[in-house]
């Protein structure tokens, strides 16, 4: 079971969270989406860990000050795809067109992210499609379902029945990127855990994942900050 606690003025939301497995305080904010995490052992008391907490804001206010700053597509400007910096510029017709080092969207300006986020899904659907298929063949199980979303907390999942789900995001990332995060969550459908087995089976997949996973955790947040669902 977790809560919501603040610290500081402007305030930090901190989430705090009970670990059996913790043997002290873990103070953490996530690459991914920039929240902050507090873990913290089974009986441990809560206000020496909010004590701990508050010795830590400024090291909590630099940390978040480093996170990627929010960002709206704009034409002129410039936006990952297949770890391609590509050009936004006007388009004519009614379909996004990919050129060799530009995206032309058509339509006015307000439109721009909507229909960018339109082609990046489009676009990771099939990307991933062909890497969990050509994965799912090598360790001989079916995939279920396939399924995209705009996660924050995590770039895949997998569940019992098989059926795997991805953060479109990954598409303007490298594509030894969704690679690799694609093989990871077809090991799943082998191994539902986190083990030494598992973890050989996502080598025996993809031999070189390491660097496309330090990738990831380098540069996700970068992804998450583009905002799709806003107007310039």
């Amino acid at each position: 079971m977790s809560r919501i606690i603040a610290i500081g003025s402007p305030p930090i939301e901190v989430h705090l969270r009970r670990s059996a497995r913790a043997r002290r305080y873990s103070l953490k904010v996530s690459n991914t989406d920039g929240s902050v995490s507090l873990v913290l052992p089974t009986h441990a008391p809560e206000t020496a860990a909010l004590d701990f907490a508050r010795r830590q804001e400024g090291w909590l206010r630099s940390a978040l000050a480093r996170q990627p700053q929010a960002a709206v597509p704009m034409f002129g400007e410039h936006v990952q795809f297949r770890g391609q910096s590509l050009l936004l510029v006007p388009g004519k017709g009614r379909s996004v067109r990919l050129a060799e080092d530009r995206l032309e969207v058509p339509g006015a300006a307000d439109a721009l992210a909507a229909k960018l986020a339109g082609f990046l899904k489009v676009r990771a659907r099939e990307d991933l499609a062909a890497a969990t298929s050509n994965y799912a063949r090598a360790v001989n199980r079916p995939v279920a379902a396939l399924t995209l979303r705009d996660t924050k907390s995590r770039w895949g999942s997998c569940s019992a029945n098989g059926r795997l789900m991805f953060s479109w995001r990954l598409v303007m990332a490298p594509p030894g990127v969704l690679s690799y995060v694609a093989a990871h969550e077809v090991a799943h459908l082998v191994e539902m855990n986190h083990s030494p087995a598992f973890w050989r089976l996502v080598r025996d997949l993809m031999p070189d994942y390491q660097p496309h996973r330090a990738w990831l955790k380098q540069n996700g947040a970068a992804l998450h900050a583009i905002r799709f669902d806003r107007r310039p």
